[in-house]
């Protein structure tokens, strides 16, 4: 007859091996729930840490901006790259650093530093109009834009609005016009023996396409409307800068073309050679430079270069760009 199990008894080696393997195992579990809570608890500080570094930098949540002592000060706003609505340099941003730093009682100037080859009109025009109100609003701060290495174009545009414009002797200054490209593709579609075939309600509603030939009327319609916004670009700033432009003597101010700091101060096209420290320094009498400018998202970057970007480059790709003062 074969032996039977018999459960282990109190005091014999089995039940102690019994006894060993269920600490071991209850000591396991343990360990396991011991390790999720850790687990969560770290997961949920990191989440709170990125959180709190997002919210910090985010003008979304309000927390950034200017911070300096009761001192007086200049206001400093950057204008840098491409102006164009949801980039860095769009017409909210700017305007709203705009309006902060004239609410700021202990601002004694303003600084435009100027870092751009321009963009839309529209948002340059909407900066423009907003220094101008701003200044007469408020008669005692003074508004000055400093060009470091590009002031051009649409960036030209807003820096005629201050009260006096300043660069270095090697900045790049002017390139008052306006302009709009694209491609042609008609040659490119024959050649794949590939048919466009466009369907619309209007003559010309589809004009300028790429991918058909160009039509007379309607390329005399596109230069017509560049030729109003380059007139737009050219009285603006002739209102902003006044007798000091010199273009009298020099249409050529208007041709587009871009000149040196130092041929610029010679031109009119700016007040003197300086930088933004040297004005806040000098010409505004309060050196500590307050940034009021408004700082781009962690997630308005990534948005911007995954979506805008491309768009943007889609668009310029199939000639699909409007106007642009660059």
């Amino acid at each position: 007859m074969a032996d039977e199990w018999k459960a282990p008894t109190e005091g014999n080696e089995e039940a102690k091996s019994w006894r060993l393997l269920e600490k071991v195992l209850l000591s396991s579990v343990q360990e396991q729930r011991r390790a999720r809570r850790w687990g969560i608890f770290f997961k949920l500080l990191t989440f709170a840490y990125l959180f709190v570094a997002l919210a910090v930098f985010s003008p979304r949540f309000g927390f950034q901006g200017a911070a300096g002592s009761g001192d007086a000060h200049t206001a400093l706003i950057e204008i840098t790259g491409m102006i164009a609505d949801k980039e860095q340099a769009s017409a909210d941003n700017v305007v709203t650093a705009l309006r902060r730093a004239f609410e700021d009682s202990r601002t004694k100037g303003v600084v435009l530093r100027i870092n751009s080859p321009g963009g839309s009109p529209v948002q340059s025009g909407y900066i423009y109009d907003e220094i101008r109100r701003l200044r007469g609003e408020h008669p005692d701060i003074k508004v000055y834009a400093v060009i470091t290495d590009l002031g051009a174009s649409g960036a030209y545009y807003i820096a005629s609005a201050a009260d006096a414009i300043y660069a270095d002797k090697a900045s790049l200054v002017g390139s008052i016009g306006v302009t709009a490209a694209g491609f042609g593709f008609v040659g490119t579609m024959e050649k794949l023996g590939v048919d466009r075939r466009v369907y619309t309600a209007g003559e010309h509603k589809a004009f300028l396409d790429p991918f058909q030939p160009a039509k007379e009327d309607e390329v005399r319609f596109w230069q017509q409307v560049l030729e109003t916004t380059h007139r737009q670009f050219i009285d603006s700033v002739k209102k902003g800068r006044g007798e000091r432009l010199k273009d009298a003597e020099h249409p050529e101010l208007f041709s587009g073309l871009v000149w040196s700091g130092e041929q610029a101060l010679e031109l009119g096209l700016i007040d003197g050679l300086g930088s933004a420290s040297s004005v806040a320094r000098d010409v505004v009498g309060a050196k500590d430079l307050v940034d009021f400018t408004i700082q781009e998202s962690p997630f308005d970057r990534f948005a911007k270069r995954l979506g805008a970007g491309v768009a943007a480059h889609l668009s310029l790709l199939m000639g699909l760009q409007g106007p642009a003062l660059h």
